[in-house]
């Protein structure tokens, strides 16, 4: 089974002054900062996503690269860009949520096919059309007709994009999009897919479904699926399921969900092999909105907000050296919050306590945890947030590696 993971450029800054919370003035981002495959061994995917949304922008808008960074991908290709070991596959999409409230498409064939060729792609998913509700047991002439034509513009695009890769002698190995609003208009779309020439299926649309949604999915499509045909998930994980989806046919999927967990989550923020963590708050007097407004406002002093600030990070981190016991470095976090925001103190304190009285950073293997310590589970800023993505990430790795794939 392999994963991908969708790039949206991030990055760490292996140079980053955590006690101070500052960037090196020599950082040079394009050159110095590092991607989770080069932070971490093993590198925790075996593949990245990236997509032409992203990359180009879409109907939303601009996309989340700057125009040298666009630029340099398309002069460098994906495999330079992304620094890419050997053995790591690219895989390149459009990003059918960036449009999902369009009629239509906003790409062409060839111009998806241009950015897949202009980046060096290994892999490409043909253009879909995200289909917005399930509704398992309906017919096409009972859904949403706005659905069905989303399936039909999704296969026929699919149908221009294969023929266009074999016309252009496109190296580029071709994956058909897959929507549906059940398991047997799903089944459906992979049989048509089979007809056109795929060998390779990507499934979308099916992230808001429950598991066993998917899995109802998947076992009609098993029904119709030729053995030689493998899947591929987008945006699912539910790792707990793995084998089970493997044994229908899915051979690889890619998500986010580990590493956005990290800092987008309320409570599941550190992963470990058996239970999640919450990471600790500590919001920054220069930096948190609310704390800088209610500094504006004359309701709490700047200097104690700092004051407490600084006293609390000191007590964690003498806590994280074993220099100081856990009530000391509650009640100085304690001490702090209660001038942040007393009702996000009170909802998460315990939760925090059971964080650093579980010390989960010190069982952790990975590099980012021996290197960094209790800074891991500190909620502060990108460079500890998406370090501690990357670290949920190599958990998810760790139990992909585990699992049995016959």
């Amino acid at each position: 089974m392999k994963f991908y993971f969708p790039d949206s450029q991030d990055q760490v800054s292996p140079s980053y002054d955590f006690p101070n919370d500052e960037h090196s003035p020599f950082r040079v981002r394009q050159r110095d900062d590092l991607y989770a495959h080069q932070a971490v061994t093993p590198a925790p995917y075996e593949g990245i996503l990236v997509s032409k949304a992203i990359v180009d922008g879409s109907a939303k808008g601009a996309g989340k690269y700057t125009t040298p960074q666009r630029e340099r991908l398309y002069r460098l290709g994906v495999r330079d860009f992304f620094r890419l070991p050997k053995e790591m596959s690219s895989l390149g999409d459009c990003g059918a949520f960036n449009y999902i409230d369009e009629e239509i498409p906003p790409y062409s064939v060839n111009e998806v096919l241009d950015f897949y060729e202009g980046c060096g792609f290994d892999e490409g998913v043909s253009i879909d059309h995200v289909i917005f509700g399930y509704a398992p047991g309906a017919a096409e002439s009972d859904v949403d007709q706005a659905w069905v034509t989303r399936r039909r513009i999704s296969l026929k695009l699919a149908e221009d994009f294969i023929s266009a890769v074999e016309a252009r002698g496109n190296k580029i190995e071709p994956l058909g999009a897959a929507q549906g609003w059940s398991p047997a208009s799903y089944a459906d779309s992979v049989v048509r897919l089979q007809e056109m020439g795929y060998k390779r299926i990507a499934l979308g649309g099916m992230v808001p479904l429950r598991t066993p949604e998917i899995m109802d999915c998947l076992d009609k499509i098993n029904e119709v699926r030729d053995r030689d045909t493998n899947l591929h998930l987008l945006g699912i994980t539910r790792i707990n399921s793995m084998e089970k989806f493997f044994e229908r046919g899915v051979s690889s999927f890619d998500s986010t969900s580990a590493f956005r967990q990290a800092f987008m989550d309320e409570r599941n923020n550190y992963h470990t092999a058996d239970r999640t963590y919450t990471a600790i708050r500590v919001p920054q007097v220069d930096g948190n909105p609310m704390l800088k407004r209610l500094i504006l406002a004359g309701a709490v002093s700047q200097a104690a907000a700092i004051k407490g600030e600084r006293e609390c990070l000191q007590a964690l981190r003498a806590y994280g050296k074993r220099e100081a016991k856990l009530p000391e470095a509650v009640a100085a976090l304690d001490n702090y919050l209660t001038l942040v925001d007393e009702t996000k103190k009170q909802k998460y304190l315990t939760s925090y306590e059971e964080t650093l009285d579980d010390r989960p950073w010190e069982d952790c293997s990975c590099l980012l945890c021996k290197a960094l310590g209790i800074e891991i589970v500190i909620f502060r800023g990108s460079e500890r947030n998406k370090r501690r993505g990357f670290h949920n990430m190599t958990v998810l790795e760790a139990k992909m590696r585990g699992l049995q794939f016959a």
